[in-house]
């Protein structure tokens, strides 16, 4: 008894004092965990609004901006004064204006038909069954970087990826007879660390430029971005962050983590099965008979899905208003 305790004592004695960034990370740890539920932070960040509305109507506050005239389209400079949400009208302009509020901003109309796409493909098992065929068939030696890409693109399916591609990166590292903790943090360098760009067009482009849209409009109704403004810069983008978190795994992650020493599994419990392989098959020819309908309505001259004055396909045309839905 005595040995064990000189033998825990002396590894807390040279036991190596935490760093200075260690240390950081602790206190970043510590206030991520006491931080509340989104939904109430919603609640908060509300009746703060409600409160300060009539705060600063109590003490007579007023702006000045510049704003487009709808007749004259000119530049005017105009004052609003500060209106309380806890007065009879205020209580009557919140109760009875909630919904239009939200159906008034374009960003959540898009967030609404994307939800619906994107939760059928993965109530269905879809994007789960994608992803695991996807690393099933990827190259050892290519892993990490197949890993990576495919957090990115992940975003397409918008959190499908936090559900299904996290864990499931571990589980394939552990497979390979490597550190599980590493697949985890190389899938979650993908998902959460490359979420806003991606090599394609996805949900989150159309949210982005419907909010440019909306604060474009406060000062010219008549200019608007394509949804593929941020395409070119996402795509670059996509492939240095790729780079950049496939050389951290491999370089810096897996070699502080060391050996893995657990049990490696003799086989995988992440394997598609019969169903989600016949699944996968169908979707490919669904996928293929879109592709069949949509290329003559987009590709010939005068096609409906061309800019009526233009022809084009590509910027403001209505193929690429209608990619979302």
């Amino acid at each position: 008894m005595s040995e064990q305790r000189s033998i825990g004592s002396i590894a807390e004695t040279t036991a190596a004092p935490k760093t200075f960034l260690q240390k950081l990370l602790d206190g970043v740890e510590t206030v991520g965990n006491k931080a509340p539920h989104p939904a109430v932070i919603f609640f908060i960040l509300l009746v703060l609004v409600i409160l300060l509305s009539h705060l600063f109507h109590w003490l007579g506050t007023t702006v000045t901006y510049e704003v487009i005239n709808p007749q004259t389209h000119k530049v005017e400079e105009t004052t609003a004064s500060v209106n309380s949400l806890l007065t009879t009208d205020g209580i009557r302009f919140m109760l009875t204006s909630m919904v239009r509020n939200f159906s008034n901003f374009g960003p959540v109309a898009i967030i609404l038909v994307v939800m619906v796409g994107v939760g059928l493909a993965e109530q269905a098992g879809l994007m789960t069954a994608l992803i695991k065929k996807i690393v099933q068939v990827t190259p050892r030696k290519a892993f990490t970087w197949i890993l990576v890409t495919l957090g990115v693109m992940s975003s397409i399916a918008s959190d499908a990826g936090y559900l299904v591609l996290i864990p499931l990166g571990a589980a394939a590292f552990l497979s390979l007879g490597r550190h599980p903790l590493a697949g985890l943090a190389a899938a979650f360098a993908g998902v959460a660390g490359v979420f806003g760009v991606n090599v394609l067009i996805v949900p989150i482009d159309g949210i982005l430029t419907e909010l440019t849209n909306d604060a474009i409009h406060l000062l010219n109704p008549a200019q608007s971005i394509a949804l593929t403004a941020n395409f070119y810069f996402a795509v670059v983008s996509s492939l240095v962050l790729i780079v950049v978190c496939s050389l951290v795994t491999e370089r810096v992650v897996e070699p502080r983590l060391g050996e893995y020493r657990g049990e490696v599994p003799a086989e995988s419990s992440e394997d598609v099965s019969p169903e989600e392989g016949r699944g996968l098959r169908f979707a490919l020819y669904a996928l293929v008979a879109s592709i069949i309908v949509i290329a003559p309505l987009t590709f010939p001259a005068g096609a409906p899905l061309r800019d009526p004055q233009t022809g084009a396909i590509m910027g403001n045309s209505p193929f690429m208003d209608s990619l979302i839905c």
